[in-house]
């Protein structure tokens, strides 16, 4: 993992397409601003677990589905 110190409008590039761009710092919360080409998804992790989840849910149900009809 690579950890940076960043001030208020510095920026971070990731590539050549995505820029990661300090907006705000504020007590314990810092805002970024993320410029990437509309091909590239940009999620918060949580909800990349939350979708994770529901998809590993949804998997055992159709499995519990295919034993009853046995």
């Amino acid at each position: 993992m690579l950890v940076l110190s960043r001030k208020v409008g510095e920026t971070i590039w990731i590539g050549e397409d995505v820029e990661i761009i300090i907006t705000e710092v504020k007590g314990d919360q810092v805002k970024i601003g993320i410029q990437a080409p509309r091909s590239i998804d940009v999620i918060r992790g949580e909800l990349r677990q939350d979708i994770s989840d529901s998809n590993a849910e949804s998997v055992i149900k159709n499995l519990d589905i295919f034993k009853l009809n046995k």
